[in-house]
């Protein structure tokens, strides 16, 4: 499970704008699967000054997705203005309320205020933007998600370099996911002391809106689970041709 969608997908329509500047063209595919998890992508736009030659990655693939360009020209030089022409659409798009959700995509901060304000209304927001993407925006959609989790291609593996004392440089790890998964439970936990899969995928997405298992090897929330056996058990629930997943937390 990359991310739990929203009620009603087949009925949700999803805008999704994309800051061309901070954004990576060769996922747009991938980026386009994000959003259309939580409903039909209907309104496509990616903004940038068309003219420069930074925005060339973008024009043979947006075609191709049927997302428009939209021109925003650079009134001073080193200054990025794409932020203010996609912060006036989405506004003009929000209160058109012909969506029902929006896909932010960028890893700039200047979009903070406007996920926070969409949010104000009642409406889904997602991000999506690198794992740079400063804390305040990811906490201000409903979800996020990390654009290196959107890479299929594996990287070789880089040889480490031998420290000063022969020790070797260690990667740095991922941060143990445990406690956060603990504390979903306890948000999700009934009386007979276990817990829905799908509602603690839902009280992970409000402790972290950019919680992702791809983030720890995992392409679904319950093989994440399943393999913490010492901490959770997991028990699978058939019910109308539909397999249900429950976990509990172990004494």
């Amino acid at each position: 499970m990359a991310s739990e969608p929203i009620n009603n997908l087949s009925r949700n329509k999803v805008a999704m704008l994309i800051d061309g500047d901070n954004a990576q063209a060769a996922l747009l595919p991938q980026m386009l699967v994000e959003a259309g998890r939580h409903g039909q992508v209907t309104v496509r736009r990616i903004y940038g000054d068309w003219t420069t030659n930074s925005m060339n990655s973008w024009k043979e693939i947006l075609n191709f997705h049927a997302f428009q360009p939209i021109q925003q020209f650079r009134y001073t030089i080193g200054k990025n203005a794409t932020d203010s022409a996609m912060i006036i659409d989405a506004m003009d798009i929000l209160h058109g309320s012909v969506v029902d959700g929006f896909c932010l995509v960028s890893s700039d901060s200047d979009y903070t205020r406007l996920a926070t304000r969409i949010r104000e209304t009642g409406i889904f927001v997602m991000g999506i933007g690198e794992k740079k993407t400063p804390k305040p925006f990811v906490n201000a959609c409903d979800v996020f998600v990390y654009t290196e989790n959107l890479v299929t291609v594996k990287r070789p593996s880089v040889q480490q370099k031998p420290l000063k004392g022969g020790a070797k440089k260690k990667d740095e790890p991922e941060p143990d996911p445990v406690p956060l998964l603990t504390q979903a439970f306890e948000m999700s936990v009934q009386q007979d002391g276990w817990a829905s899969l799908a509602s603690m995928g839902n009280s992970l997405y409000q402790l972290d809106p950019a919680f992702d298992p791809r983030t720890y090897g995992h392409k679904q929330l319950s093989k994440m689970i399943s393999k913490f056996k010492e901490r959770f058990d997991l028990r699978l629930q058939e019910r109308d041709g539909s397999t249900l997943f429950y976990v509990k937390l172990k004494e």
